[in-house]
């Protein structure tokens, strides 16, 4: 079925516009996937739970493999993508307003390096109407949902634009992920800074309490120095934060194959290129934590070896978006049979014992 995909359905696809072949596919997803029994079909042949259950702040995860913020951004696959084998499904990234995003085009394939450059903007349906599709679901997967702010809140009400959301999401989510490190929302980033980032969470850990304690979550930018690390894991342990997402996509456009790759504009990239950065992120995490931050490893997974890494860095989740759109429908399962197969072959007897070995503290 890898062979159906990479010789006919990924060129047919690849042929089209990078968010035009997008859209495509989530309705395919969405008419092909639709029905329970589809579902119940895709699961038999795709899921794959070798490792038993993964709790995780809280929650059981039938297998770390998870899809990152970005591919479904108004919750309308979320059963399809765990009928395809993910353990979990991030929606979003959810605004309290809906927004259409930045001009198109606005997302990019740099195949030569398994990489996309997009600054899609934060479009979405707005928290209110993707919350209530929500509702209608029973989800079938550990389900998060990741809001942002909305591009034309000035950062003085950033907190108050994030708080909207959150109450709208924390009814239906199983965690809450906070977005401060897409590079495609203007000055979003400065709310990394520790100051900044100390208020934010505060009032969003306040709230939560309020109506009833769910996993709260951070999403980070892979861009940032050590210091700047060990301060948002200080703050992160501080204010209860559940677990760190670790990473966003990056600015930079350092070492790719892909010529004058200045053609594209500005935008995240993600993918190959990501690997390495995020891998060294995730670790510095686990090194400043001592272990004791759960972390979401995203960035450059499109084999089981790099799962394996990321988990070794200190990674006790995983999330992919870019190496499912190079990869197809078998990605979730070749990920997770090929992960388990690789710690039974280094001696580990489940996932836990292999989290944050390659790390000195």
């Amino acid at each position: 079925m890898f062979k159906l995909y990479e010789n006919l359905v990924r060129p047919a696809l690849f042929s089209l516009r990078a968010e035009r072949a997008h859209d495509i596919g989530l309705v395919s997803l969405r008419i092909g996937l639709g029905s329970k029994a589809a579902q119940s079909i895709a699961a038999r042949r795709f899921v794959a739970e070798p490792f038993g259950k993964l709790e995780r702040f809280g929650l059981e995860f039938r297998n770390p493999l998870g899809i990152a913020a970005g591919f479904d951004k108004n919750g309308k696959v979320v059963n399809q993508l765990s009928s395809l084998g993910f353990g979990s499904v991030e929606v979003g990234t959810i605004t309290y307003e809906p927004q259409r995003g930045n001009d198109k085009p606005r997302l990019f394939r740099l195949p030569k390096d398994q990489a996309l450059i997009n600054r899609m903007g934060f479009n979405n349906d707005g928290a209110a109407a993707i919350v209530n599709r929500l509702k209608d679901i029973e989800p079938t997967c550990i389900l998060g949902i990741n809001i942002g702010k909305n591009k034309e809140t000035p950062m003085d009400a950033a907190t108050e634009n994030y708080l909207k959301s959150f109450e709208l999401a924390h009814p239906v989510a199983d965690y809450v992920a906070v977005n401060i490190s897409s590079p495609n929302t203007p000055n979003l980033r400065e709310l990394q800074r520790a100051e900044n980032l100390n208020e934010l969470l505060r009032s969003l850990q306040n709230r939560n309490d309020a109506l009833g304690t769910k996993p709260l979550l951070v999403k980070i930018a892979p861009d940032l120095n050590e210091g700047e690390i060990e301060s948002i894991v200080a703050t992160c342990i501080a204010r209860r934060i559940a677990g760190i997402i670790a990473t966003n996509t990056t600015d930079s456009r350092e070492g790719l194959k892909t010529s004058d790759v200045t053609r594209f504009g500005a935008g995240g990239l993600s993918g190959r290129p990501l690997t390495r950065m995020a891998n060294n992120v995730i670790a510095l995490i686990y090194k400043y934590s001592k272990g004791r931050l759960p972390t979401i490893g995203v960035g450059g997974i499109f084999t089981a070896r790099d799962a394996f890494d990321k988990v070794t860095a200190g990674a006790g989740l995983l999330q992919a978006y870019t190496g499912f759109v190079y990869g197809g429908m078998t990605f979730a399962r070749e990920i997770n049979l090929g992960l388990a197969s690789i710690l039974e072959e280094r001696g580990y007897r489940t996932l836990d014992e292999a989290i944050g070995t390659s790390v000195k503290l």
